[in-house]
């Protein structure tokens, strides 16, 4: 751990000798105008050049899920860190061109993003050359469509960098969300109608106005039966701070309540299966795993998820950026991940982690170094 804050301190202070002051005198960079496009597949692009100083370079930015329901529109997402820093001009502000796309549909996107992705480099080779070097780094679903295109195209980058994303097994992250509805069911039975695969239109409708209040409240007024629920689920929250318990519980049902519909249809079935798990840490867990509510997988939904879960097969350098109490998707898919990498690719994983609580609850600080130490890599 001690090597790491070492690697994470040289990074941040290489990373602006990797900018325009590589280049010979280019000056301080200075960012310019972004130019809003469309990809072949409809996805929408957005490419951002330094006006000057740019020192040759192309970073390459994936979002995160965007709940594919009426009234909300393709659009470039996720392009301001929690401190209200705004990526594209932090990105040009250290010499690089920076280039995103909105993806060509909203909700489950992430093979879809992963083509949007190549097409974005397709398109900007074609407006303004090849790039020196091209690093992709992506948010959350993003960062899981950055590790993809790392593993299946490393031919068009240099370097990945995947933060906050479910890149350690696909199934796993389906299950720790459903896990969560039907615990919640389980010990605060008929708040929510439908069950972790059927969804009424109406709960999405009154999701944030009407349920999200409502369970708020439920959770402070049964303390005991919330801790349950965070321990049966496995889910993480800050001891001694009761907030953090309901912000992990409605943060992910909410995904349960605006994912499930899309994630059934586009891959063919309902994808959560705990027909053999055991869930422990109630008071109970004997009637808990009698009387809890199972489900079974479609198989086509099984075999449609394949493609989505990352192989570990590592021909760039790949850095991760992970809270360790990450409420929507745990950090133990950085350990999935690092289990299936191939011994001879093991000095490309980079992972670091975050102790703090949060999902994708970084600091502008924290996001240079990681992209810092990516690029000063070999």
């Amino acid at each position: 751990m001690r090597k790491m804050r070492v690697l994470l301190v040289l990074a941040l202070f290489l990373l602006p000798v990797t900018g325009a002051w590589a280049q010979g005198g280019a000056g301080v960079p200075v960012p310019g105008a972004c130019i809003d496009g469309a990809l072949p597949s409809g996805a929408l692009s957005k490419i951002c050049i330094p006006q000057s100083g740019w020192n040759g370079d192309l970073l390459l930015y994936a979002h995160g899920y965007v709940p594919n329901l009426p009234g909300v529109p393709l659009d470039f997402y996720n392009l301001t860190l929690p401190d209200g820093t705004y990526v594209p001009t932090l990105v040009q502000s250290l010499g690089f061109a920076f280039a995103t796309t909105s993806y060509r549909q909203n909700g489950l996107s992430i093979l879809e993003g992963v083509d949007d992705i190549r097409e974005l480099v397709a398109d900007f080779d074609a407006q303004y050359g090849p790039p020196r070097r091209r690093f992709l780094t992506g948010v959350s679903e993003g960062g899981l469509v950055t590790t993809l295109a790392a593993e299946r195209s490393p031919e068009l980058f240099t370097g990945a960098y995947a933060t906050c994303g479910p890149i350690g097994n696909f199934r796993y992250q389906i299950n720790y969300l459903g896990d969560m509805r039907v615990l919640f069911d389980y010990f605060f039975p008929g708040v929510i109608p439908g069950s972790v695969v059927d969804v009424p239109l109406g709960v999405v409708a009154m999701w944030e106005s009407y349920y999200v209040p409502a369970i708020g409240a439920l959770l402070a007024a049964n303390p005991s039966r919330a801790i349950q629920l965070m321990r049966t689920a496995n889910a993480p929250y800050e001891a001694g701070d009761f907030a953090t318990v309901v912000a992990t519980t409605i943060n992910a049902l909410s995904y349960n309540i605006y994912a499930t519909g899309d994630a059934i249809a586009k891959l063919g079935g309902n994808p959560f299966d705990n027909r053999l798990r055991w869930y422990s840490g109630s008071s109970n867990d004997f009637l808990l795993n009698r009387q809890v509510q199972r489900f079974a997988a479609s198989p086509v939904a099984v075999e449609a998820m394949r493609p989505y879960t990352s192989s570990g097969n590592l021909r760039i350098p790949l850095v991760t950026l992970h809270t360790t109490k990450d409420e929507i998707v745990p950090y133990p898919h950085e350990l999935l991940y690092a289990a299936k990498v191939r011994p001879s690719a093991r000095g490309r994983f980079l992972p670091l982690p975050v102790f703090r609580y949060g999902h994708c609850n970084f600091t502008a600080t924290e996001v240079l170094a990681g992209l810092g130490l990516l690029i000063v890599q070999p």
